[in-house]
């Protein structure tokens, strides 16, 4: 257990380092030189998708010996590196407290939908949405792509957007229409939403490797992730395939979660529904309905957002999970211009 050891930095130089975080966001790994660490061996990392030094910090041991040409004491002289630019020890709770103050919450597009949330979608955690086709799951990923755009004040993240979209439902003209209605340039907002098409599990994962390059080198507000499970469902088949779809959509949910502490993100991803054998409902009224992925999805999620159906254009959502959010409901309509407050 050698390799654990590392010396705990002083409080000034924690305070020191989280102001320097939150005036330059995430430190290149260019900054590594100043500690001994040399060229080649940075842009071994990049090649490996590996481009901060939050993230060198985050990667395990194991995961790094596995790039071609680090061999272990190269290793461990990287993480002695990483660890001198960012603490990964105890802290105090106050100061989580003090850095939670300034968390950023993404609007959702309506005010009771905001409220229900707390304030809009959590920027550094990871947000599931859940629920039947035509409950407005992608219909809230069109407006959040929108609004992550906005300023502070409005209920944005002042970022670019990323969608990465598995089911191919995804329309550019959807988002001209939301940018409309907030008084955006459309041209603009379409520029700053960066899109894919995964066309496999596989290929789902390489976005990420993909997307974290590109997130070093502009500010973005928010990954959409449509779904997240949907490529799953189709590639493996059968309880003999279970355990190997639960890995792998496990390791997937994780490097989500990494980017979303790495980059300060918000990370939203929806889910379908499959009916559940034990006949509980998700909630009074519902279909006895449950989110596909098991406790893999349920155990990644920060908070989870069942929807449904309501009357006419209305949709229910309910806080199904939340670690600090109480089980309440709230009412919204969706409409051209994306989510809105619910209609009488």
């Amino acid at each position: 257990m050698e390799g654990l050891q590392m010396e705990a930095p002083a409080e000034g130089e924690v305070a020191e380092w989280q102001d320097g975080m939150e005036a330059s966001g995430p430190v290149p790994l260019n900054a590594l030189e100043e500690h001994g660490v040399a060229a080649g061996d940075i842009k071994k990392l990049y090649e490996a998708g590996i481009h901060t030094v939050e993230g060198l910090a985050y990667a395990s041991r194991k995961s790094l010996k596995d790039i071609k040409g680090l061999s272990e004491q190269k290793v461990e002289k990287l993480k002695l590196a990483a660890t001198k630019v960012i603490p990964l020890g105890f802290t105090t709770a106050s100061m989580i407290q003090q850095s939670r103050a300034d968390q950023i919450m993404i609007s959702t597009g309506s005010s009771k939908l905001d409220e229900l949330l707390g304030g809009g979608f959590e920027s550094g955690s990871l947000t599931e949405i859940y629920g039947e086709f035509r409950t407005g799951k992608t219909q809230l990923c069109h407006t959040l792509a929108v609004t992550s755009q906005l300023p502070l004040a409005q209920g944005g993240a002042e970022g670019k957007a990323m969608y990465i979209d598995t089911e191919g439902t995804f329309r550019p003209q959807r988002l001209i229409s939301i940018a409309e209605r907030f008084g955006m340039d459309p041209s603009a907002v379409l520029d700053n939403v960066a899109y894919a098409k995964a066309h496999n599990c596989e290929h789902q994962s390489e976005l990420l490797v993909a997307a974290a390059g590109m997130m070093a080198e502009s500010r973005f507000g928010v990954i959409i992730v449509d779904s997240v499970t949907n490529l799953y469902r189709t590639e493996y088949e059968g309880r003999g395939e279970l355990s190997a779809r639960q890995m792998h959509l496990g390791k997937f949910l994780r490097h989500l979660t990494r980017l979303a502490d790495e980059f300060g993100v918000a990370i939203v991803v929806t889910n379908q529904v499959v009916a559940n054998p034990d006949g509980n409902a998700m909630f009074a009224g519902a279909n006895a309905l449950k989110p596909i992925g098991g406790n893999i999805m349920a155990h990644a999620s920060t908070t989870r957002l069942a929807l449904r159906k309501g009357r006419g254009e209305n949709r229910i959502a309910k806080i199904a999970c939340s670690p600090v959010l109480p089980e309440s409901e709230a009412q919204f309509s969706i409409s051209e211009h994306g989510i809105e407050d619910a209609k009488d």
